[in-house]
Formats: structure tokens, C-alpha cells, sequence
């Protein structure tokens, strides 16, 4: 079984960030920096923290959810499942941290930075940004941008 990091911050008593390990480890992660990270892109867009969960796994568990929940038979990064109320944002991202070490191989990045963009991607998602067109991808991208930025205040 993985192991779950429940991560209460200094966020009010509703508002939580879990992160939870199913078939995989992620070396060197720090759930603080996340989660000041992560609520930062949250308040910088006026939206509400609620109650995220990010499941990291693998390529192989993350694809048999594709298939049975979105009826895609191909590999990705990541699937958001939106729980939204209102401004209050809640989902849960799982996360193939595979495809994060894969892709930042490829795209010459580190894979701390490549799970840092995924991580975003997601919240973004749920904040409202799509990626099913050009030019919605083209504005995710640049969000995506400008959000790692942020990280900086909290290393």
C-alpha cells in the first residue's frame, strides 16, 4: 500500500492538500514547499483552497483509469477530477510520475521541474484553463510559465 501525507499547513481547518504514493516513491519531495507553492497560484487567482488530492503512481495504473474513466487508450501525465463549489477548489490529480521522469527527459528538464509544471496543470485545470485547443494550450502554457515563477519565493 502507498503511503499519504495529509498536510494541514497553515491553512484554515477546511482547507487541506494530501498527497498519497500509490505503486511509486518520489525522492526529495517536500509537501510544505507544495503546499505554500500551490496555495500561492491559488490566492494569485482569486480563487478559494477546498480540498485537493494529489495521488502519484504509474504509467500503468494511471493508464487503466484513462481507459475507464475518460476511454482513452494512451498514456498522460496526469487526470484531474474536478469537485469544485463555487471559487472553493477541490479535486483530485493522479499524477504518473513515469511519464513526469519520461517527459523530462525529453523536454531537457529536470524531473523536480517537470513535476512542478504537472502539478500546476492541474490546479489550473480546476481554476478553469483548458488545453483542447491551440490556442487554449498556448495560454495554459503560458500560465503554466508564469506560476513556476512563484516557486522561487518558497526555496
Amino acid at each position: 500500500m502507498g503511503r499519504k501525507l495529509v498536510l494541514p499547513l497553515l491553512l484554515e481547518m477546511d482547507e487541506k492538500i494530501t498527497y498519497d504514493f500509490i505503486d511509486v516513491e518520489i525522492p526529495d519531495f517536500h509537501p510544505e514547499f507544495f503546499g505554500l507553492w500551490l496555495k500561492d497560484v491559488i490566492d494569485l487567482e482569486e480563487k478559494l483552497l477546498g480540498s485537493l488530492s494529489y495521488i502519484f503512481c504509474s504509467d500503468d495504473y494511471l493508464l487503466d483509469m484513462n481507459k475507464k474513466f475518460l476511454k482513452h487508450d494512451y498514456y498522460t501525465d496526469i487526470i484531474t477530477f474536478n469537485y469544485n463549489e463555487g471559487d472553493s477548489l477541490s479535486g483530485d490529480m493522479f499524477i504518473s510520475f513515469d511519464r513526469i521522469k519520461d517527459n523530462a527527459m525529453v523536454l531537457g528538464v529536470s524531473s523536480f521541474d517537470e513535476l512542478c509544471r504537472v502539478m500546476v496543470h492541474g490546479v489550473l485545470h480546476l481554476i478553469g484553463y483548458n488545453d483542447k485547443t491551440d490556442e487554449e494550450q498556448h495560454v495554459m502554457s503560458l500560465k503554466e510559465n508564469e506560476m513556476l515563477k512563484l516557486r522561487h519565493s518558497f526555496t
